[in-house]
């Protein structure tokens, strides 16, 4: 399952990145001569996903790492510190973008060429392309590193529709609105900041260990009371550590009951856990002793 998963992972990580190459340099050769404000910083948010790209490749594979003696709960939190990671390319991304824009507003200079909105028509349809691939195979392996590789991709379809908008109109509109272009650079990165703040957030909650789903502790519960000997559910508790689920769960049983029997108790709820959910790497269980006893020793 880890390898399976570790390596569409990947695959969809080097697809995009390879695509981010050749569009990188194309944007950015195709604003240069066509004289495009809005294809160059186009080209500067390609930049950026090729770094993200090789980013989430690398915290892909340390997260795949198995558990160590430094590390007994495995690397698992390597996805969402490179997801943070890609977060902020993006808000930088989007900085670089407005501060550029702003700059060429102070001085007279050429409109955009008409080659450079076919050039970025066909960037839209590829980056969307390949935002839903990247998307679906994030949604699949559940991975956050991923799934903001993929919003990578979005905003970069996000910018190169609004900077072909604004070479619409600076070509229709002429010599008076070739402002066109560089506001519609500047509503782009406003677009990547607002996906890469969301992003950001999201991956600060995994590390700050947020429940990752109010239904599965209520899963977790119902099947632990599933197990013969249990009482109640006191307490539970999940981590997200990657793709795996840690769990902490306080389960109440009969107070007259022996260590040994207790002990046995626990264990099954252990397994049973992490045979119904496969997802599930360990669950500690404390044993508390409940209200009321109908113990009968064996």
């Amino acid at each position: 399952m880890a390898r399976s998963r570790l390596n569409r992972s990947l695959r969809a990580t080097f697809l995009g990145l390879v695509v981010n190459i050749l569009l990188a340099a194309s944007k950015m050769a195709a604003g240069v001569i066509g004289h495009s404000h809005a294809l160059i910083a186009d080209g500067v948010e390609s930049l950026s996903d090729i770094f993200s790209s090789i980013i989430v490749w690398r915290g892909l594979v340390v997260a795949a790492a198995p558990a160590d003696e430094d590390h007994p709960y495995g690397h698992g939190k390597a996805e969402p510190i490179a997801a943070a990671f890609v977060s902020v390319l993006l808000l930088v991304a989007a900085g670089i973008i407005v501060v550029t824009s702003i700059m060429d507003f102070r001085g007279p200079r050429p409109g955009p060429r008409p080659f450079t909105l076919i050039v970025l028509l066909i960037v839209v349809g590829l980056k969307e392309g390949l935002f839903r691939f990247v998307a679906r195979e994030a949604s699949r392996v559940e991975s956050t590193a991923v799934q903001t590789d993929a919003w990578h991709h979005r905003s970069d379809a996000i910018t190169s529709l609004a900077a072909a908008i604004g070479i619409s109109v600076a070509l229709l509109g002429g010599p008076n609105f070739r402002m066109a272009d560089g506001i519609a650079a500047i509503f782009a990165a406003a677009v990547i900041a607002w996906n890469g703040s969301r992003l950001l957030r999201g991956s600060l909650s995994e590390l700050m260990d947020q429940t990752p789903d109010p239904g599965l502790n209520s899963r977790i519960r119902e099947m632990a009371r599933e197990v013969g000997g249990v009482n109640a559910v006191e307490k539970c508790l999940v981590r997200k550590m990657g793709y795996e689920y840690f769990v902490d769960l306080h389960v109440e049983v009969d107070p007259e009951m022996t260590v040994k029997e207790a002990h046995r108790i626990a264990h099954e709820v252990k397994d049973h856990l992490r045979e119904r959910v496969p997802k599930i790497s360990d669950v500690l269980v404390h044993i508390e002793p409940g209200k009321n006893s109908s113990y009968r020793p064996v």
